[in-house]
């Protein structure tokens, strides 16, 4: 996460905080839920992955799935920890960490 200071925040003293990776996606995850949906044992489209996880009471269709993988949506925790328990990893891999 970059933290930036704006005219106005500067002349405050204070910071402004951007929501962007510092490759300028707006998730850390995309790519690594994407690599791991191409390589779970059976062929998985994002139509597929959108379904397990409205299955697990998820809201999200095959649109948002597309836009996290290329980093265009932003993933909140709550939508995180149930993309981890479709595809059956941790939080923490998910996350590079």
């Amino acid at each position: 996460m970059t933290i930036t200071k704006c005219k106005k925040c500067s002349e405050r003293g204070g910071a402004m905080y951007k929501n962007r990776a510092e490759n300028g996606l707006n998730n850390i995850c995309g790519n690594k839920i994407k690599e791991i949906r191409e390589n779970l044992p059976e062929k998985t489209s994002q139509k597929m992955l959108a379904d397990m996880l409205q299955i697990e009471g998820l809201d999200i269709d095959k649109n948002a799935i597309q836009r996290i993988e290329c980093g265009k949506r932003f993933v909140t925790d709550i939508e995180l920890k149930v993309i981890a328990k479709v595809l059956r990893v941790g939080c923490g891999e998910l996350l590079g960490s």
